[in-house]
Parts: C-alpha cells; structure tokens; sequence
C-alpha cells in the first residue's frame, strides 16, 4: 500500500515487522541490481550523540554500478549526489520502506543525459517497492 508521497521520494507500508522489513530491503535491492553501500542507523546514532530515543530507522545507501558508472561519466561531480538512498523506519508500530525519486535527485545537476539513467534507477527503485509491498 502506497503510505506516502513526498516531493523527493516515494514510502511504502509492509506487513512485517522492522528487522525482517531491513532484511527484505536489502533482498529487493539485490534482485535489482543494487549493492548496499552503507547503512546508517539513525536511531542508534541519535541515542549515541543526543541521548535521544527515536522508532528505528535505517538509511541503506544504495548503488546500482552500471547505472552509476554511466552517470559519472556524464556528470563527474555527481558523486555528490550518490548513492539512491532507501530508508526503513518504524512509525506508530507500522513499518514503512521509502525511495529517493531518481528524477528529483539527478535534476539537481541540469544535465540532459542522465534522465535515461534517472528513468532506469526510478524504475528498479519502484520494483523494489512494489516487491515489497506484494511480500
């Protein structure tokens, strides 16, 4: 079920708690192609540094290498802009999976060129969602 559209990014609601959704994230990822990078537990960080208690949340920075490899070579300062992030967080006991929108994020750099890759990797990222929503 489509939970939330933002103006950078598309978010899902899963049938599955926390742990397994990460897992599942990543799985999807996988199938199409992209490696994950990093993860960032924002949660546990801010307990780190602020002391403060959050719902979990995770940032998995994502990179598809073909994708990314064409677009750097269109754009070389584009590394500024990688990886796709996804982001699994709890809210009010329900888990949600979010995307970063490719168009949105590579018109950032107003170069004609990457929209084919804009469409590729917006494309893979909304399987991935689709793929998690149906599990």
């Amino acid at each position: 079920m489509l939970n939330e559209l933002c103006n950078y990014g598309t978010f899902v609601t899963i049938d599955k708690p926390y742990a397994e959704a990460v897992d599942a994230a990543k799985a999807a990822l996988k199938a199409e192609g992209f490696g994950v990078l990093c993860e960032i537990d924002i949660a546990e960080t801010l307990k780190e540094k602020l002391g403060a208690h959050t719902e979990p949340y995770v940032i998995l920075g994502a990179c598809n290498p073909g994708l990314a490899h064409k677009a750097l070579q269109s754009e070389p300062n584009l590394g500024l802009l990688l990886p796709c992030n996804v982001v699994v967080r709890e809210n009010n006991g329900t888990t949600l999976v979010g995307a970063i929108d490719a168009h949105r994020m590579l018109d950032v750099a107003s170069n004609a060129a990457l929209e084919p890759i804009a469409a590729e990797a917006a494309a893979r990222l909304t399987r991935v969602l689709d793929r998690l929503n149906k599990a």
